[in-house]
């Protein structure tokens, strides 16, 4: 597929949609208590509304490549942010549309999850590692900022009023997304190497290291936004000072996001594969510590500020190499369809699972040696993909 010159309204456009890819859901999680009162249901009923997105991407993130040969990727872009601007809306009204605007937000997520790796590979091939920074310290900016002023929107207004800033910031992204829509690349591809192409890609074994891959880093992200500071209060840590591990676990990765996705492009293959398994290794650690429920806040600093480094840079890095692993847009779309697939069923059970675990065994122990052993499984993963250039 040919590229051609970017839209002069790509660069904002690529920021914009960073802010746009996790925020609509992410944003709510501190506030669910208040929109549980305000809705008169249990807090329990809504934890679901974290995992709802998650199951979306895995349901719908095969649908992209396809989608977007038939209407272009920027046109699946507009089309996308359109039905996250509906679905966002939608959510202020009743439980039901709460559900579902989640559910259309989730879907739309999923389409632009799976492209953006083909979108900044057909429009900026030589300068993958600046772009991909672009989005991915957006995303980041974006959870922390929203993060941060969700509970002071909604106690001085309410969390409807939180629902519709968010809504606001969707319908920026689209008003400036728009005129990228005359730079539209279509996966030009027949039906029969399509579907010949993604057959062989899920027989490719190296795939599927980096589907496990990411499943994982992914189920350790969410599953340390979701447990962590309870665990720290169960050791007794108080709910204050957790809200600043929460702050520390999310922000310290920013500096990876920022000069990560440009190293690795810059990177030689072997140099690569050291970075990043000591990076995961930092995760190993602090999974090890966490074995320990020391009532120490700098203990559960350092563990915090371990573990958010290694998610902080995994995520980048993955985002990163389904370019640089491919050969093509379409190949780009198809590997990182089946990578999200795949690894974001697994991180939809990560929260759960492990809750479920506390429950089980009534006690955080046996979950923490689950997790560090899933830990070492992501390392091995990481570092066996990393023998290779190519998919």
């Amino acid at each position: 597929m040919p590229t051609s010159k970017p839209s002069p309204f790509f660069i904002w456009g690529l920021i914009l949609l960073g802010f746009a890819i996790r925020v609509p859901f992410t944003t709510l999680t501190p506030v669910l208590n208040q929109i549980a009162q305000a809705l008169h249901v249990s807090v329990d009923s809504l934890g679901i509304l974290t995992t709802v997105p998650l199951l979306m991407f895995a349901l719908f993130s095969s649908l992209a490549p396809k989608l977007a040969q038939y209407s272009g990727i920027e046109r699946l872009f507009t089309m996308a942010l359109l039905a996250m601007v509906i679905g966002s809306f939608i959510r202020i009204f009743n439980v039901p549309t709460l559900y579902l605007g989640t559910i259309i937000i989730g879907a739309a997520i999923a389409m632009l999850n799976v492209l953006l790796p083909a979108l900044i590979l057909v429009n900026q091939p030589h300068q993958i590692g600046r772009y991909t920074t672009l989005y991915t310290t957006a995303m980041t900016v974006a959870m922390a900022i929203f993060s941060a002023l969700a509970v002071p929107i909604v106690m001085a207004s309410s969390w409807k009023i939180l629902i519709l800033v968010l809504t606001a910031l969707l319908v920026v992204t689209l008003v400036v997304w728009l005129p990228n829509n005359k730079n539209n690349h279509k996966l030009q591809l027949s039906q029969e190497i399509s579907n010949a192409s993604r057959e062989k890609l899920w027989k490719n074994k190296l795939a599927w290291f980096l589907l496990v891959f990411g499943g994982l880093q992914s189920f350790l992200f969410y599953t340390g936004v979701t447990w962590l500071p309870t665990m720290a209060q169960d050791a007794g840590i108080s709910a204050g000072l957790t809200g600043i591990l929460a702050g520390v676990y999310t922000l310290i990765g920013m500096p990876f996001s920022l000069f990560l996705p440009i190293a690795l492009t810059r990177l030689e293959l072997k140099q690569r594969r050291y970075l990043m398994g000591g990076i995961s290794g930092l995760g190993i650690v602090s999974l090890i510590l966490l074995l320990i429920p020391l009532n120490n806040f700098i203990y559960w600093l350092i563990i915090n500020a371990l573990l958010g480094l290694t998610v902080g840079a995994l995520f980048p890095y993955l985002m990163t190499s389904l370019s640089l692993k491919t050969t093509s847009a379409h190949q780009a779309a198809q590997l990182s369809g089946m990578v999200q697939t795949g690894g974001y069923f697994l991180a939809a059970v990560g929260p759960i699972g492990f809750g479920y675990a506390h429950v089980l065994f009534q006690s955080w122990f046996p979950a923490k040696v689950i997790l560090l052993i899933l830990a070492a499984v992501m390392t091995f993963c990481l570092l066996y993909v990393e023998r290779f250039e190519k998919i």
